[in-house]
């Protein structure tokens, strides 16, 4: 394979496993294993709250708009690759890497279709849960096998991507943020050890907005929440604060592939910032080096292969999960992401992620008490 695929750019971030990572988070709250995270953890409740799409590069960005995190003990760790929400939200839950628990990214194949993992469906069929059961596509048991209690939107409770990465715990429904603290704090004073808890608004707002004034005001609306989530708990509990992912402002930056690119290719899934390419065996070699000439100025190129054998998804991949993958991948490393026509939503997404860069891979792990 030619040298010319290692674009130049910025060093890549890549998965800490077992050294502070979403992987380790359960775990250690879970009293299971050494602790591998940055915070000491107390012996009363510990809740864990993910706030979806707050990097740890935004935090300390924002740090004048976030008081109460701030002043939260611990430091940075490392989300999983792709540096996306299907990936991310069930390694936490699984405690595994994405090469074992096999939701490998937002849109991967499965039986040769591209396959939405937070829809839970495809163009062929909108509703997989019946024709692509959860429990094969992800048959580990989440939470370390232990009923804990997860306060999350109502309307996530019956969905696909829920079954595959939320079940077997007890979910806990709520509509408004109010009623996310009001239930965090009820299960802390009845002594649950571990409460999961998960807000996406962060995200929301980026995805929708970018990083700009209405990403402020979430983030003024999140450090509220914080405070409020710790005011409520009893005495003794701990609040572990992480996220999935960061995230870049691409702005209106989404770019077509390059047509001598689109002439080796048979199909595209993945996301603008982790665009998977699927080719032909024989024509591996010919798509990198096009991919290079024609995107390397602003991305990442690599195999399916190297990608692999370096350990970016962790260790223990199956052949049935390595099939869901595509041959190539183009990462961005600058603010921008590749089209794919079929990868649609309800708006035009202007803050993404998905890539291994700083702002989308280092995500906090802090910890406060009442």
């Amino acid at each position: 394979m030619s040298g010319s695929q290692k674009a130049e750019g910025p060093q890549l971030v890549l998965p800490t496993f077992g050294q502070g990572c979403l992987t380790d988070i359960l775990p250690a709250l879970a009293d299971q294993g050494d602790n591998a995270l940055p915070v000491e953890l107390v012996n009363g409740p510990r809740v864990l709250l993910v706030l979806d799409g707050l990097g740890w590069e935004q935090l300390k960005q924002w740090s004048h708009v976030l008081p109460t995190l701030s002043t939260f003990e611990g430091d940075r760790i490392t989300t999983v690759a792709p540096s996306t929400t299907a990936a991310a939200l069930t390694s936490i839950t699984t405690s595994l890497p994405p090469a074992q628990h096999g939701i490998i990214g937002y849109r991967m194949m499965v039986d040769d279709q591209v396959f939405n993992c937070l829809r839970w469906g495809s163009a062929e069929r909108p509703d997989g849960r019946m024709t692509v059961p959860p429990r094969l596509i992800q048959p580990y048991e989440p939470f370390l096998g232990r009923p804990i209690p997860l306060v999350t939107k109502a309307e996530f409770q019956r969905t696909g991507f829920s079954e595959a990465h939320l079940r077997g715990g007890r979910l806990v429904g709520y509509r408004t943020p109010a009623v996310l603290v009001h239930e965090v704090a009820r299960l802390a004073r009845e002594g649950e050890p571990v409460i999961y808890a998960y807000y996406d608004g962060v995200d929301k707002v980026a995805h929708e907005y970018g990083l700009r004034s209405e990403y402020e005001a979430e983030l003024r609306f999140v450090d509220r929440l914080v405070a409020d989530v710790v005011e409520a708990l009893p005495s003794g509990s701990q609040v572990i604060v992480t996220a999935d992912h960061g995230q870049v402002d691409c702005g209106n930056e989404l770019l077509p592939l390059h047509d001598d690119v689109l002439g080796l290719v048979r199909g595209l899934s993945g996301e603008a910032r982790f665009r998977w390419l699927h080719c032909h065996p024989e024509d591996v070699e010919a798509l990198v080096d096009a991919a290079v000439q024609y995107h390397g100025d602003k991305s990442w190129v690599r195999t399916r292969g190297q990608m692999v054998d370096e350990g970016w998804f962790g260790k223990g991949m199956t052949q049935e999960v390595e099939d869901r993958l595509g041959d190539v991948a183009i990462l961005p490393f600058e603010p921008t992401g590749y089209e794919d026509p079929d990868d649609t939503g309800p708006f035009e997404l202007i803050g993404r992620h998905g890539s291994l860069t700083a702002a989308e891979m280092f995500v906090p792990c802090l910890s406060a008490t009442p």
